[in-house]
């Protein structure tokens, strides 16, 4: 099928678009020229790309009543059998609805994308399903995943499932409520400003953002590829770690990854803490809007592994507290340029492409009007000075990222984990469906002082439970380690968490 041909009319009005001022002769000149590099579009059009096989049956599934969907955390309801053996025989998994999965619907939480259905399945569904998992729905997120909080979403707000009426944490928040609430036993999450761990910590689930580029994000949809996490949400640190073993490592399409393969995660799990340097980074206590249960409760996980025979030391990260503050021009100018100018994808790299998800995001152009909130003021202020500053502070902002990253990995060098609160509170009640657009901005991103910075430098941190404020909401703890060094992590995760078990 040939592309279509613009007359010369209409190249002079793209001439504009541009800066080039053409006079009817100069259009009349390109427009001849132009053919011969429209008959290579041509050649291309008729091509058939190779895209990932899709294995296994599936039905698109459907999209439960409320009474069967009791924290609106499913997106959509299906069965997908993957493998009859595998590492994770018997695992029943939710794909947050960021996540190709083909035949089945994907909204991204957004009404934009209502009715798309991609046609592959991301690497990391395909790799769990060839290892025995059971595919269970598409998990509710956030709208295009702009949010620290569980009430932004097209599909509604999803509930905490320990408060009910509170805050699951975003953007992965219907992966988090349904692993805590047993529908599944792990599920997928995405985490480009602390979008695993905010939910976790919220929730009470164990929650890892890898290192960057550790987990292929092919068939994810993108925000910014320096920043996008894929990783686990689990209920043990045992079955995070198994799943990290599963969907780790380098796919060949991901130019996001290094070649750093999977490592055998699980067998950390038994190593215990005796000698290892835990440092408590006082940056990360104190935050705004810091409850001090949680900073209490995150001081006293620091003594119960001194208990176990770790040791105990205060690790200073200077520029902590200045990291959210340098991951806003990242993720609102790259978000602003890559998931919406660009429809998800963009040019210079490389990787699958999927035709119909470019197709189906062009859609927010004539809808912009229906995004969230929180869409809008992070699109408007990265439009803006983007549009206004040429670009300057994004990258300001990467070039500050060199010292924030050199600040994590001098830490680093004193201790083998730093540790942290995951959230600077715990979870916080829902906004109510008629609240002031300032209440639904700040329940959206008041909690990501602590988790931003880490998705800036790309290094791993988990989210541990130690416990619950008085009243019940859980409380997390935040490991943070060397890039690639998830095995650490794991390591003092397996003892934090055994730590907090109820006594037999």
């Amino acid at each position: 099928m040939a592309v279509y041909r613009p007359t010369p009319e209409e190249l002079r009005e793209a001439a504009l678009e541009i800066g080039l001022h053409f006079s009817e002769a100069d259009a009349q000149s390109f427009h001849g020229l132009i053919q011969s590099q429209l008959d290579a579009y041509d050649l291309v059009d008729s091509m058939v790309e190779p895209l990932p096989e899709v294995a296994y049956p599936r039905t698109p599934g459907i999209r439960p009543e409320p009474e069967d969907n009791p924290y609106n955390a499913w997106a959509v309801k299906t069965t997908i059998a993957g493998a009859r053996t595998g590492r994770l025989s018997g695992k029943r998994v939710a794909i947050k609805d960021n996540v190709c999965v083909a035949g089945v619907p994907m909204m991204n939480g957004a009404t934009i994308l209502e009715g798309y259905v991609p046609e592959i399945d991301a690497t990391i569904v395909t790799r769990m399903l060839d290892e025995g998992a059971v595919i269970l729905g598409k998990a509710v997120c956030e709208y295009y995943c702009a949010s620290g909080g569980s009430h932004t979403s097209a599909n509604g707000a999803v509930e905490n499932p320990v408060v009910p009426g509170y805050n699951a944490g975003g953007s992965s928040s219907g992966s988090t409520a349904l692993v805590v609430s047993g529908a599944v036993d792990m599920a997928t999450g995405g985490d480009q400003g602390g979008s695993i761990r905010i939910p976790a910590s919220y929730c009470g689930a164990v929650g890892l953002k890898p290192t960057h580029g550790l987990v292929p994000y092919t068939g994810v949809f993108a925000v910014e590829l320096t920043v996008d996490h894929a990783g686990p949400i689990t209920r043990t640190v045992a079955d995070n770690a198994l799943m990290l073993e599963v969907i780790a490592g380098p796919d060949g399409l991901d130019p996001r990854q290094t070649g750093a393969p999977a490592q055998p995660y699980t067998r950390a799990l038994a190593k215990g803490v005796h000698g290892l340097k835990i440092g408590i980074v006082p940056e990360g206590f104190g935050m705004a809007g810091a409850e001090a249960e949680v900073d209490a409760r995150v001081l006293e996980a620091a003594d119960r592994l001194a208990g176990a025979g770790a040791q105990i030391t205060e690790t200073s990260v200077a520029l902590h507290k200045a990291g959210a503050a340098i991951w806003t021009p990242v993720f609102l100018e790259g978000a602003t340029e890559l998931m919406m100018r660009h429809n998800a994808y963009g040019t210079n790299m490389k990787g699958v492409f999927l035709e119909s998800l470019l197709d189906a995001q062009y859609r927010w152009r004539d809808r912009a009007d229906e995004w969230s909130e929180t869409m809008k003021l992070g699109i408007l202020t990265g439009h803006y000075m983007s549009s206004r500053h040429r670009g300057r502070y994004y990258g300001k902002a990467q070039n500050l990222n060199r010292l924030l990253t050199a600040d994590y990995d001098k830490a680093l060098e004193k201790a083998d984990v730093l540790l942290m609160p995951t959230t600077p509170m715990a979870a916080t009640p829902l906004p109510p469906s008629n609240a002031p657009r300032e209440e639904v901005i700040a329940r959206a991103f008041e909690m990501v002082g602590n988790t931003a910075p880490t998705c800036l430098t790309g290094h791993p941190a988990i989210s541990v439970p130690v416990g619950s404020a008085s009243d019940g909401r859980p409380i997390g703890a935040m490991l943070i380690a060397r890039h690639y060094d998830e095995m650490t992590l794991y390591q003092v995760a397996a003892v934090l968490e055994a730590l907090y078990e109820p006594k037999a």
